[in-house]
This record gives C-alpha cells, sequence and structure tokens, in this order.
C-alpha cells in the first residue's frame, strides 16, 4: 500500500463532519498520518511544525514515551470500567494530583469526558448548590462577553451572545446575563469603570443569579484577549459581597499557558469551581475534571435529590485518567515555567514587527500564547494553505493569527511558526489589496 492511499480524502469529504465545516464547501482536511515531537507528519511525507499544540492540548509534543509508557500500562490491565459503584487506582491517582497542585479550597473532584461537559457540570453544580441552600430561584449564570465555553447546550449559553459561533441558536440557548468584556489589558491597573456593569448588573439580579463564569487572564476562542489580573480580583470582591459563586474556566489556560501553573494565580484569588481539559492529558486523550470546594459539595448534597445528577459513561475512563496522571508528572517536574518564559520572550521579539504589517490591528503575546490579530476576518482555507506550504500548522480563526506551541518545542521551530505569520499577516492583506474591493483570500467563508 503507498503512503498517498491511507487516508481516503473523498470518502472523508461526502461523509465525515470535521468541526465548524461545511458538508458542501468543506475546508482541506490535510492528511496526517504521525506525529513525533512538535512536527506532525503528513500522508506525503511533508512534516509540518505544529503551532498549535492540537487545540492547545498537546503540551509535552507528541509521542512522550513517558506518557506512552503509562498509557501502555494501563491499556494492558483496565483500559475502561464504568464508574457507578466503582472506582479505580487510576482515578485516584489523577485526582490526588489535580488537588494537590489547585487552591487549597478545593476539595472534590468530577471526572468529566470534555471540556464542554467540565463546563456543563460546573453550571449543574451551581444551580444544585443553591437548591440545598434554600435559594432554588438563583439559577441564571453571569460571565462577560467575547467569552467562550464549549459547544454543548449550557457551555453555548454563556458564550459571546452576539459575535460569538452560536448566535444562530437564539432563544433555543437559555438565556443568561451579560457584562460587557474585561477592558484593562493584562499588567495594568484597572480602569477605573472596568467592573462597574457587572458590579450593577449583580446588584440588580443577585437574587437570580446562581454564579459567574470566566474565563481567567485570557479570553481563548472568542476574542484571544488578555485582560487584567486587577479585573478578577475585583470580580472575586463581589461574587464574595453579592452571595454569587464563582466559576473558573481554566480548560484552555490551566498547567502553565499564561506562565503560571494556573491562570487565576495572576490574581491570587481561588474559585469555588475550576474547569479544566485540554492540557490535563497532555492532549494524548480526552479528559476534562470539575473541581469544587466543600460548601459547594456539602449544597450539592442538601440539595432535594441528595446527590449529584451527572455520570457519564465514560466518567473516570483509567486510560484517561492514566495519561492524566503520567501529563501532571511532567508538568511537577517544573521543566514548564523556564519553556514559556522562552517562549513569550522569543514570541515578543520575533512577531513585533507584525504591527507594521498594514492590516494588523495588535499584536499581543502572554506565556506560550502569541496573537496577530487583523483588523478584518482571514479566510481561513488561504492561509492555512499558505501555512502549510511554509512548513508549520497554523489555524487561524475570526481574525485572529495565533499560536499555542507545544512548551518543548526548540527556538528554532519557534522561529520557523513566527516567520510565517509575519509572512501570511503580509500576505492577507496583500490578497485583500489586489481583489479591487471584494476581500478575496482575505475575508472568511463563515
Amino acid at each position: 500500500m503507498s503512503v498517498n492511499s491511507q487516508i481516503d480524502h473523498q470518502f472523508d469529504r461526502q461523509h465525515i463532519w470535521h468541526p465548524y465545516t461545511s458538508m458542501t464547501q468543506a475546508l482541506p482536511a490535510y492528511g496526517v498520518v504521525s506525529a513525533e515531537g512538535c512536527e506532525l507528519i503528513l500522508e506525503d511525507g511533508r512534516r509540518l511544525i505544529d503551532g498549535t499544540s492540537s487545540w492547545w492540548a498537546c503540551v509535552h509534543g507528541y509521542g512522550h514515551p513517558y506518557i506512552l509508557e503509562a498509557m501502555q500500562k494501563q491499556l494492558s490491565t483496565l483500559s475502561h470500567v464504568m464508574f457507578g459503584g466503582i472506582t479505580h487506582p487510576s482515578a485516584i491517582a489523577v485526582s490526588k494530583k489535580l488537588l494537590a497542585m489547585t487552591s487549597e479550597n478545593l476539595t472534590k473532584v468530577f471526572l468529566a469526558d470534555s471540556g464542554s461537559i467540565a463546563v456543563e457540570v460546573a453550571m449543574k453544580m451551581t444551580l444544585q448548590y443553591w437548591q440545598g441552600r434554600g435559594a432554588p430561584n438563583k439559577q441564571r449564570i453571569l460571565t462577560v462577553k467575547h467569552g467562550y465555553h464549549g459547544d454543548t447546550f449550557a457551555a453555548m449559553s454563556v458564550c459571546d451572545p452576539e459575535g460569538g459561533m452560536h448566535t444562530m441558536f437564539g432563544e433555543a440557548v437559555t438565556q443568561q446575563l451579560f457584562a460587557p468584556a474585561p477592558k484593562t489589558p493584562f499588567g495594568e491597573n484597572l480602569i477605573a469603570d472596568d467592573l462597574e456593569a457587572m458590579a450593577s448588573l449583580l446588584e440588580a439580579h443577585h437574587l437570580t443569579i446562581a454564579a459567574v463564569i470566566i474565563e481567567p487572564i485570557m479570553q481563548g476562542a472568542g476574542a484571544m484577549h488578555f485582560y487584567s489580573a486587577d479585573y478578577l480580583k475585583g470580580l472575586r470582591a463581589l461574587c464574595d459581597r453579592y452571595k454569587v459563586l464563582l466559576i473558573l474556566d481554566e480548560i484552555a489556560t490551566g498547567f502553565g499557558r499564561t506562565g503560571k501553573l494556573f491562570a487565576y494565580q495572576h490574581a491570587g484569588i481561588e474559585a469555588d469551581i475550576l474547569c479544566l481539559g485540554k492540557a490535563l492529558t497532555g492532549g494524548y486523550i480526552s479528559l476534562a475534571a470539575t473541581l469544587c470546594s466543600d460548601e459547594v459539595a456539602l449544597g450539592i448534597s442538601d440539595s432535594p435529590s441528595g446527590v449529584f445528577m451527572h455520570g457519564p459513561t465514560f466518567m473516570g475512563n483509567p486510560l484517561a485518567c492514566a495519561a492524566a496522571s503520567a501529563s501532571l508528572d511532567l508538568i511537577n517536574q517544573h521543566q514548564w515555567p523556564e519553556q514559556v518564559a522562552a517562549i513569550e520572550r522569543q514570541m515578543k521579539q520575533e512577531l513585533a514587527a507584525a504591527s507594521a504589517i498594514d492590516g494588523v490591528k495588535a499584536v499581543r503575546c502572554l506565556g506560550a500564547v502569541g496573537v496577530i490579530e487583523m483588523t478584518r476576518s482571514v479566510n481561513t482555507a488561504a492561509l492555512q494553505q499558505a501555512f502549510v506550504d511554509r512548513g508549520v500548522w497554523v489555524r487561524p480563526f475570526s481574525s485572529y493569527i495565533y499560536i499555542m506551541p507545544p512548551y518543548t518545542i526548540s527556538a528554532q521551530q519557534l522561529s520557523r511558526l513566527t516567520q510565517a505569520m509575519l509572512e501570511v499577516a503580509a500576505i492577507a492583506w496583500a490578497n485583500a489589496k489586489a481583489s479591487n474591493g471584494d476581500d478575496a483570500g482575505f475575508i472568511s467563508h463563515g
């Protein structure tokens, strides 16, 4: 069998959904047959330096022997068992590590299937908690605009309601409360009125608000925006004042991505409920976790059902727990702080030139996240091809050309990514000008 025949692209185009694609005008799907270190290997033998860590998850790179060994050992003994009425060593091991790594007030762990489900779990926890505390009217969730928390229905309800990916679902999605997104940039003192709208909403609606949910420090897929730690400090104080729970969604930011082990540590605050995922397993298999405090757990136990009403089939999957436990061992070796700091320094230096490119609105770097924001949405398919032609994997969306590379990336590999970002950003604007105003090659299909 030839290498090229391993992937049936015609079948793929006709029958298989890919994320956020059309079945009639599908974006190209590049055939990957293996991966190694920080590189994806295509069916034709080309190697692409991965600038996205496979949607921000593969922080240790691909094929890490320690994680593979842990998974192979687990696979040979217990790959899956129901979690209802049963426990196993892998679930206990990963839960112990999570509790040791996170803030002291978080004492309970719910092992979920994916990040979106972790958010669903967190939201359900808040509703049951308030039932157990004699406040059943507290059923709404307050959040900020430009956020993103997942694709399932409860998670969609707290994603950006205007420019987000889920606006078409309208009234089928529960109508939540939204404050303006934080305005104060990361590293700066809070702008005087930045929390005013949030405070006003809490004052007016706290009797019906169960929780505030927010992505700490970095708004990811909704805005690629970094905001001040002072905003989180003020938000924690407001939640305490108005007796509202605080959910921190660290699915994208957790495990070192912003330069701290968890982004909330920039602000020195604690969550009532914490959502984790993505890098939890190093990207080797799907697993997420929702952690909560004793108080939240006791409130849920005092609710009418007396139990927490959620239990996925693959909850606490032993194979996923083994991968996560190995990934956390690597995190706990504490090589990532130096790796992430070096990535940030290099990106700041090498992406600075992007601010001089026509069509670039802003350049932002924090931890192992580098963003070039264009003035208008980009054509994902056209830019994706341009990146592949340069031997890198960078997947733009909306108006953002960004990278979140594995922490193990070399300086030479990172330079290839940043150089490609500069070149493609310039090409995007040049194509827009050459299109005589119709913006072909620059404006997104979506």
